[in-house]
């Protein structure tokens, strides 16, 4: 019977690369391992340190454990009765060793991640000849609202921003806390009512990036989703152009009815901005979409009876 138990442990071991291999083979690249701009690459770069670098104290660890449980093994021929000490208590070189150890180790991760978190709260040493483009991006449930100050346009569900140049965002939420997130440009930071957090991203490379909610809120969450459009900065310049000179100007009513608890099945664009009215980074703006909908959160949007229903596929 314990023949067979090794033999069945040995299959098992066996199998598992096989299967480890099944799995990744089934993985796209990872997003944040694919980064295309600086704060995306000072972020992926603290990672693989982190990883790398515990993946070293794990090898250490196991490599002293497995060496301990040989040498003073039960059966080991060479063991004296002087090794077995049960009574033995105490050693200050030791506890000094394992005391230091774990301190240097907290160290060691602690300043690159402190000097990276307050780089990034920065905008990006490469392009800092230049003036951020503001983009105020306001979460409400469950849809993304992009206003641009500068240009006097909004959309809905979709952002485009020039390459080479930081972008300020200036996060807030007309509802529920959402975390703004695109991956591949940098980590997420906090949408909240009532108070305005600034986050610095910049594409260095033109493309299409998918951006996302990063903070469960309710029902619709996974489909509170947009699409980030880096291009060159004179096709950014066009494309607000033709925003502004086409596309209707917003309407207080017509912005009360985007606020409603819903998902849209279509990007919108405006040629006007609803900070002419409400600005839910403010304490005075905190409730405006709240004293609008409130009773509305009482209803389900049943999201699982829609046949179909695909959260990343916005029409645009």
């Amino acid at each position: 019977m314990k023949g067979k138990k090794v033999s069945l442990q040995k299959k098992w071991f066996t199998l598992l690369p096989v299967l480890l291999a099944i799995l990744m083979a089934g993985c796209d690249k990872m997003a944040v391992l694919d980064p295309a701009g600086p704060a995306g690459e000072s972020q992926k770069n603290l990672i693989l340190y982190a990883v790398i670098f515990m993946l070293g104290i794990i090898v250490v660890v196991y490599t002293i454990f497995a060496i301990v449980v040989f040498k003073y093994r039960a059966n080991n021929p060479n063991r004296k009765p002087e090794d077995y000490r049960p009574d033995h208590h105490g050693n200050t070189k030791l506890e000094v060793v394992w005391f230091t150890i774990p301190v240097l180790i907290v160290i060691a991760l602690s300043i690159p991640t402190v000097t990276t978190l307050f780089d990034l709260e920065k905008p990006p040493e490469s392009s800092q000849e230049k003036e951020p483009l503001v983009v105020y991006a306001t979460a409400a449930d469950w849809k993304w609202i992009f206003t641009y100050p500068e240009q006097d346009i909004e959309t809905v569900n979709y952002l485009h921003i020039p390459t080479d140049r930081a972008i300020e965002f200036r996060l807030a939420s007309a509802d529920s806390m959402a975390a703004f997130w695109v991956p591949q440009l940098g980590g997420q930071k906090y949408n909240m009512a009532g108070m305005e957090n600034t986050l610095y991203l910049q594409a260095d490379e033109e493309g299409v990036y998918k951006g996302r909610n990063a903070n469960f809120t309710g029902e619709g969450f996974t489909g509170q989703t947009f699409n980030v459009t880096a291009q060159s900065v004179d096709e950014f310049d066009d494309w607000a152009a033709s925003v502004s000179e086409e596309a209707p100007e917003l309407t207080q009513d017509k912005y009360d009815e985007i606020l409603a608890p819903g998902l849209l099945d279509e990007t919108m664009s405006f040629s006007s901005t609803h900070l002419e009215w409400v600005d839910h980074g403010s304490n005075e703006g905190r409730d405006y979409s709240v004293e609008r909908h409130g009773d509305e959160y009482d209803e389900g949007l049943h999201l699982e009876n829609e046949p179909g229903w695909a959260p990343d596929e916005i029409q645009q």
